[in-house]
């Protein structure tokens, strides 16, 4: 049996108030759009729902339902797995494996955040970065010299053909 109650956000009492002035003439579709934020199609959409169900229509027909449920006891196999036949594999290459070899179906995304929540993958963040050692000058004069050296003819036609050498120690960019 049904009582007529019917449970609204605000945001859909809100609707309702508009769709109310729009079959009133009171406001047009495109006028609605804009006070939802919405697109003209979108109110299209919903004022033909309020047409046929009433207020009613305007209600989410998600309310109560969970989003993308998972089966139970999936996270636990799967990190399972992972520790036992994957322990080095990163999430996506394990997302592959649990796909291809065992039937396992669920968004890298999610594997990603099992496995760091789990302690099995680290962040970029929390790895340790490597730390690069600078390749300190040496100490002498001399003990690294860069030699470069160009066969051309330098003179053109005035002389014979000559071999250019540039030697440059690393020091001597010090003022």
């Amino acid at each position: 049996m049904d009582s007529g109650l019917v449970v609204m956000s605000r945001r859909e009492i809100e609707r309702a108030h508009l769709m109310r002035a729009i079959q009133e003439r009171r406001l047009t579709q495109k006028q609605a759009a804009s006070q939802l934020a919405l697109s003209v199609r979108q109110v299209e959409r919903l004022f033909a729902r309020y047409k046929r169900d009433g207020p009613a229509g305007l209600v989410s027909g998600r309310r109560g339902q969970r989003n993308h449920v998972l089966p139970d006891g999936l996270r636990e196999e799967a990190l399972r797995i992972v520790r036992t036949r994957y322990p080095d594999f990163g999430p996506t290459l394990a997302h592959e494996k649990l796909l291809e070899g065992h039937g396992l179906r669920m968004s890298v995304e999610t594997l990603r955040k099992w496995m760091i929540e789990d302690g099995i993958w680290k962040t970029r963040r929390q790895r340790k970065k490597r730390i690069q050692q600078p390749r300190h000058r040496r100490d002498c004069y001399g003990e690294l010299v860069q030699i470069d050296g160009s066969d051309h003819h330098w003179l053109e036609d005035r002389g014979p053909r000559c071999v250019l050498l540039v030697y440059v120690d690393e020091r001597s960019d010090r003022g």
